[in-house]
């Protein structure tokens, strides 16, 4: 009987498998960079400014120089006087007038003025972490404080302080997109305008790791080595090889290890690492920092921090006919990787939504202020976009009267509309608005909800229900674009496969996790499509020196980019193996057909396993050399076509306690579209994860400062996370459509919780508190907040003395 092929295993596509890494992981066996111990390293402490804007009139280092196991300090003028250059930023956008943004120098060590709190003036090497701790405490620093320009929503007004002197205005660039004209025709013959006032509040990413570097200098081989807590080990080499250090990309190897969750903050080249590695060339010494969480409140980029002015514009039957929106978006005091890139590309472009609005405008103006950097955090961009529309949506439900599940599908983009080009550029491929809203309505049970609430009403409590119906991007789109668009990098990933005689295998990505499972992911997408056991895959991930190429991972890119290219690989693989496997079996390459596990002769029972074919590939003792090479090694590079664009419908049912403000969250459903799904539970788990963090920010979490500049939530007692109590129960399902230009099918799914979430809470918050009049209130809507604006709504809020 003719060899049958190879059953799919239990550990393929589609299958909910056991993260293989969380063994190790919870048994304290993982390998993250506090964990580095280099013989005879030496400890790094930073000193760091007090102030949000001063300048720097001396540093006294005399009395810190002289304290015991104290090596070396260095300030900002050292590494200028050795020709360090500036942190560049990733992207260059063009404002309305076609000139580039403004791109003030980022020195690693401040030179002559401090632009933020925590920023880092001088570092000191020591024997111990405490001697460079009290001797970095020990420097005196002369300053002449100045005013800072803090606030967002004052920094481009004449008299605001310069953040720099050579920008009169804090504006680092005046960005817009869409057809002004068109919209303001649709808003001149509209039958219904809504308009709101929104922030989009300010978040500190917290990851369980903080930020650490460890860099070592090899004096005879004339090499570093970095570890580093990085999202990107190769974008980090790339840039520290580039214009910052100019060394060639021979000479510094990064290894990013175990990562203790990312977000987004850890996508970029931090001062502190740069530092650090320069110090070690100079020092020939190896040097370590591993920063606190004070620390990485005070310098981590964070997130968001947007105050926008938006209208939407309908006739009288509820269409969609315009949309404007105006934002202030702040950067900070420094341009990071994406900093010009979030609030504008992955910002905007979204405003379209799942909606069929045909005229949008949108105008950004990037601000400087004395705080630390704002670049990307999970979703970046996306969560602000969609915050804007289904607010939107919300009130106009409310303005013409119109039911707001109702008023929804009259706008949506129809399953049979695709693919859809927005007005803003984009091409959504795929879609099924209709499907993934009426599977949330029927998991959260919209037509109980008249008697869930009043039910509440008899215990005194408030509930409300709230819908957001949104789309995203992820992944990627093709290096071209980002390089007509400003990009100073690709969007191409590398992969390379490599399968060794005994038909073990193993798996080098430039994508990198940090927490998402790719150990996991990859060796399955490998399983499936080679036929090998699930076990006998090994993924490699995050060491510049065994990668080729890599943009690590950020955007919901692992999978959608990553894994194509992995893909590509496995397909080069088969596609020698079939060529091995006809010469063994004496028939020509294209009579041969590969099922998973198995090389076949179409027609015939002559076959060869893919363990076979590995064996042959190294042992070519009868080979025409000259038409096959030994060996069984391929490496492949996916650049995206397009972007992927996930969506679907987020529910919020929640209940308030009109006499504290408190909010409890009591029922939370998601439905995505996520196209194909590689490891059902690993997704859930991602959307677990986005979920808490939309959360969040929406009740929760919300970073201040004041008018100096001080951060007045710069520790976990002023800066709350959600907790586990905090949460309830979350339903969670997919109705996917597959992405019609990779070939995974796959869309992404790491960010949908924290773009689809926040305008749902925000919603069903003010679904409760319509009663008692009240029309708005701003994220994070904490208990104080709530109870302030239903005290206002009672006209009995305390006044102030």
């Amino acid at each position: 009987m003719p060899e049958q092929p190879l059953a799919r295993p239990a550990t393929g596509i589609g299958h909910s498998v056991r993260r293989r890494e969380d063994q190790r992981l919870l048994r304290g066996q993982g390998r993250y960079v506090a964990d580095m111990a280099v013989p005879g390293q030496l400890h790094a402490a930073f000193l760091r400014s007090p102030h949000a804007h001063a300048r720097i009139l001396g540093l006294h280092l005399d009395a810190a120089r002289g304290m015991p196991g104290v090596v070396a300090i260095f300030t900002g003028a050292d590494l200028c006087a050795d020709g360090v250059g500036s942190l560049p930023s990733g992207w260059v956008v063009r404002d309305r007038t076609g000139r580039p943004n403004a791109e003030p120098p980022h020195y690693p060590l401040a030179v002559d003025k401090v632009r933020h709190v925590g920023e880092p003036l001088a570092v000191v090497i020591a024997g111990t972490p405490a001697q460079a701790r009290d001797a970095a405490e020990a420097i005196e620093a002369d300053y002449e404080v100045l005013e800072a320009a803090a606030d967002l929503g004052t920094a481009l007004h004449a008299t605001a302080p310069r953040v720099w002197d050579h920008l009169p205005d804090n504006l680092c660039c005046d960005w817009e997109i869409g057809d002004a004209a068109a919209v303001e025709a649709a808003f001149a013959r509209a039958a219904h305008r809504v308009r709101l006032s929104l922030v989009n509040n300010r978040l500190v990413p917290a990851p369980m790791e903080p930020r650490a570097a460890v860099a070592a200098h090899d004096t005879a081989m004339g090499t570093t080595t970095l570890w580093t807590t990085s999202q990107n080990p190769h974008t980090v080499r790339g840039t520290l090889c580039g214009s910052v250090l100019n060394i060639p990309e021979t000479d510094l190897r990064v290894i990013s290890p175990d990562v203790g969750g990312g977000f987004g903050t850890k996508i970029f080249l931090y001062p502190e690492e740069t530092t650090l590695t320069w110090a070690a060339r100079r020092l020939g010494r190896a040097i370590r920092w591993v920063g606190d969480r004070t620390e990485s409140f005070l310098t981590d980029v964070q997130g968001r921090d947007h105050r926008t002015e938006c209208e939407l514009a309908l006739d009288a039957e509820g269409i969609f006919i315009g949309l404007r929106v105006v934002t202030l978006a702040n950067v900070g005091a420094y341009l990071t990787g994406g900093a010009t890139a979030i609030p504008t590309y992955y910002y905007a472009p979204l405003l379209a939504g799942v909606y069929r609005t045909p005229a949008i405008w949108c105008n950004v103006k990037l601000t400087f202020t004395n705080t630390v950097s704002v670049d990307a955090y999970r979703g970046a961009g996306r969560p602000e976009a969609s915050y804007v529309l289904e607010r939107l949506v919300d009130e106009a439900a409310k303005v013409t009267g119109i039911d707001r599940v109702a008023l929804r599908r009259r706008n949506f983009i129809g399953a049979d509309q695709f693919p859809y080009p927005t007005p803003l550029g984009l091409e959504y491929d795929s879609g099924d608005h209709e499907s993934t809203l009426r599977l949330a309505l029927e998991a959260a049970d919209l037509e109980g909800f008249p008697a869930r609430k009043a039910a509440a009403r008899q215990r005194g409590r408030l509930r409300g229900l709230g819908i957001s119906t949104y789309v995203e991007i992820a992944g990627g789109t093709p290096s071209r674009v980002v390089g007509q668009l400003g990009g100073r990098g690709a969007r191409s990933e590398s992969a390379q496969v490599r399968v060794h005689p005994s038909g073990a295998v193993t798996v080098f990505s430039g994508a990198h996790s940090h927490g998402q499972g790719h150990e996991t992911t990859f060796a399955q997408i490998v399983a499936d499509r080679l036929g090998v056991p699930f076990e006998r895959v090994r993924v490699v991930q995050g060491d510049t020196d065994q990668v080729p190429f890599g943009r690590g991972t950020a955007a919901s890119r692992s999978l959608v980019v990553g894994g194509s290219a992995i893909l590509k690989a496995v397909d080069k693989i088969v596609a020698k193996g079939r060529i091995i496997a006809a010469h063994r079996l004496e028939a020509a390459a294209g009579d041969v057909v590969f099922e998973p596990g198995l090389f076949r002769v179409d027609g015939t029972d002559r076959t060869m396993s893919f363990a076979e074919v590995a064996r042959a590939a190294y042992t070519p003792h009868d080979y025409p050399i000259d038409e096959i090479e030994p060996g069984l090694d391929e490496t492949a590079f996916y650049d995206p076509k397009n972007w992927t664009y996930p969506g679907g419908c987020h529910i919020c049912e929640l209940e308030v306690d009109p006499d504290t403000g408190e909010v409890t969250l009591e029922k939370i459903v998601a439905v995505d579209d996520l196209g194909e799904i590689i490891n059902p539970m690993i997704v859930h788990g991602q959307i677990h994860g986005g979920l808490a963090q939309g959360a969040g920010q929406a009740l929760l979490e919300g970073c201040g400062f004041d008018e100096a500049g001080q951060m007045v939530t710069a520790s976990f007692q002023d800066y709350a996370i959600p907790r586990a109590h905090d949460l309830p129960s979350f339903t969670v399902l997919t109705h996917g459509t597959p992405c019609e230009h990779n070939p995974l099918k796959a869309k992404g799914c790491a960010e949908v919780g924290s773009v689809g979430l926040p305008p749902a809470v925000v919603n069903a918050l003010l679904d409760a508190l319509a009663e008692l009049g009240v029309r708005d209130i701003s994220m994070p809507a904490t208990p104080l907040r709530v109870w302030q604006a239903i005290q206002d709504a009672r006209g009995t809020a305390p006044r102030p003395a």
